[in-house]
């Protein structure tokens, strides 16, 4: 099974959890707790070493995921959910687990996840303007993560899913080029 494909499995089978609780576990908390235990896990080459290790037996693997949980506050389901991805040995994949978790829940809840790259950072008033706008085009609701990139000169790009709407300087300039020189 390709790495994608189990993530893909791993985050259906927590969405499902998380969906199932009728609004009992917050999916944000879920994500927060797993991008949390990530970061724990980046940090320290000794919390590696443990958890990663094939020679580390599973209940030993399992007391430090309880003793991590505790001191990062994780909820038990979040805990629940570690455990099993060890015991299995996909803690590897813990990103592309939760960065398909997330994309689950957001279709789930009728979220639409919008990519947003702009010369300059956009104000609070331009992105909730930019959300709104994005929301009447597509009947959905628009979630923003917004990025920085000053080469484009001006304006910003949004990407939706494989779908991109250039509205930048930059891409203005390079199809006005295309156009002078197909003549």
């Amino acid at each position: 099974m390709t790495s994608t494909a189990s993530a893909s499995r791993y985050a259906r089978a927590l969405a499902d959890v998380v969906s199932a609780s009728s609004g009992a576990i917050d999916p944000a908390r879920v994500v927060k707790d797993l991008q949390g235990f990530e970061e724990a896990l980046a940090g320290s080459i000794d919390l590696r070493r443990v958890l990663l290790s094939p020679a580390v037996a599973p209940h030993r693997k399992s007391a430090v995921l309880q003793r991590i949980g505790t001191l990062l506050d994780l909820i038990q389901p979040v805990r629940n959910f570690l455990r099993v991805v060890s015991s299995r040995r996909r803690l590897t994949e813990l990103t592309a687990i939760r960065r398909a978790f997330e994309s689950m829940m957001d279709e789930r809840m009728g979220v639409l996840q919008v990519d947003v790259v702009s010369a300059q950072s956009l104000t609070d008033a331009q992105q909730a303007a930019l959300a709104g706008r994005m929301q009447r085009a597509t009947g959905r609701q628009v979630w923003l993560r917004c990025e920085v990139d000053p080469e484009l000169i001006g304006g910003a790009l949004a990407r939706i899913g494989s779908t991109v709407f250039d509205g930048s300087l930059r891409g203005r300039l390079e199809a006005l080029g295309k156009r002078l020189a197909a003549g």
